[in-house]
Order: structure tokens, then sequence, then C-alpha cells
């Protein structure tokens, strides 16, 4: 008797009225928002204006996900185009099947496109959001979970997955394979923060060790699958992909290293442009204001009747006031030859 076991969803659908609401559909959504937001805090942190990972992205994930769908149309081509299959079934892509491989190849052309546009060089973007890209995957691969496909071979382990009957596959408990590649990418991104911030990469390194991290999970989790596939000396193809992936995105950080040591100061010259115009902004009001002090200050000292004297000196005793009245007094009294009433009293 089983004691424990990952169930499967009995459906990967729902419905809202006539809507379906796709399981799969949602994970690939979400995968897509925490990518674009965690890697708009990357390139923020970078230099970088805020939104330009959104717009690009504009770009690379409807190309990401063309090239995903035609990586696994192509090499999964039995699946639509042998006898008795429908070659419509191609075009459902909510079904399931998109290729990491022909996703990323085909999504750093529109991500280059996007850049291209924004004057951005790829390699700062791409090393922007590649631990966003190992967290989408991460959460993508929940998909494969809704839609029951993608699991390993048949075991007893506590943490098995429990598969129902169904088209292509039979009732049983298996390998959780999509976990297990879901656990690594966010391995993944952990292993590419840490290393950014450690070693502060660039010129397309961090996103290189991102490439190298997830291929050398993906060959042993693949190697665990049992779903059909093409096999080349025994392996699988995509074991086979990821190999050679994994080589040349070591080659690069190595090559890499040594040709572009250290990391671009300047990721997005708009955003530099942005902050110069700002000082000067500041420096501009900060000047008008002293400006206009001084000439206030002008003003007052050229009124008729302005008293040049400050406050301090014109502060006089009240004592001197009374002098003052005596002795115009006395003057008056010389002149006209009136003596004060003070004086006619005495």
């Amino acid at each position: 008797m089983d004691l424990a076991y990952i169930p499967s969803p009995s459906t990967g659908v729902i419905h809202l009225g006539p809507v379906p609401l796709r399981g799969y559909a949602f994970c690939i959504i979400i995968g897509v928002f925490v990518a674009v937001w965690f890697g708009n805090k990357r390139w923020l942190a970078r230099g970088g204006k805020a939104g330009t990972v959104a717009d690009i992205a504009v770009w690379a994930v409807p190309f990401g996900l063309v090239g995903g769908r035609l990586y696994h149309v192509i090499t999964d081509y039995q699946l639509y185009f042998s006898e008795g299959e429908n070659w419509v079934d191609a075009f459902k892509i909510w079904e399931g099947g998109l290729g990491i491989w022909g996703a990323i190849a085909l999504g750093a052309v529109g991500a280059w496109i996007g850049c291209r546009r924004r004057g951005i060089p790829l390699p700062a973007y791409a090393d922007a959001i590649a631990p966003g890209i190992a967290l989408a995957q991460a959460i993508g691969r929940w998909g494969n979970w809704f839609n029951q496909e993608l699991y390993g071979r048949r075991t007893d382990l506590p943490w098995a997955l429990e598969i129902s009957e169904g088209p292509n596959r039979e009732a049983g408990l298996y390998h959780p394979t999509f976990l297990y590649e879901s656990l690594w990418c966010v391995g993944v991104a952990l292993l590419v923060v840490w290393a950014d911030r450690r070693f502060r990469l660039g010129h397309g390194r961090a996103f290189a060790l991102y490439v190298a991290a997830y291929c050398a999970g993906r060959a042993w989790i693949e190697y665990m699958r049992v779903d059909e596939a093409h096999h080349i000396l025994g392996l699988r193809l995509n074991v086979w992909t990821a190999i050679v992936v994994f080589l040349l995105a070591l080659t690069y950080i190595v090559v890499s290293s040594r040709t572009r040591p250290g990391r671009e100061e300047v990721v997005e010259p708009a955003a530099l442009a942005d902050v110069a115009k700002a000082d000067a902004e500041k420096a501009a009001k900060a000047d008008g204001a002293g400006t206009d002090a001084a000439e206030a200050d002008e003003r007052g000292a050229g009124k008729p009747g302005a008293d040049p004297v400050g406050p301090a000196d014109r502060a006089v005793p009240a004592h001197a006031d009374r002098d003052t009245d005596a002795t115009r007094a006395k003057a008056g009294s010389e002149e006209t030859g009136v003596k004060p009433e003070s004086a006619e009293k005495s």
C-alpha cells in the first residue's frame, strides 16, 4: 500500500463558462511576469531605466514561444505528421510541448531586436534577466504537472508522482521529473545571483553561467524520463543537446573572461543621459534661486529712502529721542528769540 505520493490534478483545465482556463498556460504566464519583474530589479541595479526589460520582453517572449514550439514539433514530428495523427495539433500549444532550447534561441533573437531599438548591448540585458528566466522555468514546469506529462521511471519513493490512465500513459507512480527540474531551476537562479554579486559577472557571463548550470541538471533529469523521444548512441536527443550547449556555455565563459574582463560600466546610455539632465536641472534651479535673492537685495538697496543701515544699527535708545527733541527746541528759540516754555517757568 502506498502511504505517500504526489497526486496529479484530475484535469488541467477549468471552464469559466465558455472560457477554458488551462493550468499549463497559467504557469507560463506567471513565469513570464516573474522573469520580467526580477529582471527589471536587476536592470535598475545595473543603472538601467525602469520599463526597459518589459519593453524588450514584448519582442523576446513571442519569439521565445514560437521557437519553443518549433523545437518541440521538429524533434517530435511523429506526434503530428505520422500516419493517423492530425498536423493541426502542432498549433495547440496549450496542450503542452515547448522546447526550452528553441525558446532560448529564438527568444534571444527577439531580445536582440528589442535591444537594437533601444541602443542596449544584448549581453548586458541577458545578464540581468538570466536568473529570472530560471525562475520562469521553475514555475513553467508545473504546467507539466497539470497535463500529467514528462514524468520519469516508476518508483515507490514517498515523493512519487501519481499518474492516472490516459492517452499515451499508464496509471502508476513515477519519478516527478517536473519537480526535480523545477527545484533545480530555483537553485540555478540562486547560483547566478550569488556568482554575479561575488565576481561581478559581465558581458554575458551571468547568462552563460545560467545556461551551463541548467544544462548540467537537465542532462541527468532528461535521462530519467520515459516519454517517447529520439535516441542517438543510446542517449535521448535532449541529453546530447544539453551536453553540447553546456560545453558551448563553458567555453564562452572562459574566452569572454579573458578577452573582455570586468563588467559594463554603462548598460543603458539613455538612463545616463536622464541622470545628467536631472543634475543639470537641479543645478540650474539652484543658480536661479541664488540669482533671485541677489536681485532682490539690489532692488531693495536702490529704492528712494531706503535705509542702508542694518537693523542692528537702526535700534536707538528711547532717551536719545528725548535729547534730540530738546536740542531741536533750543535751536528754534535761538533763531526766533523766543524762549521755550520750560525756560520761562524756571
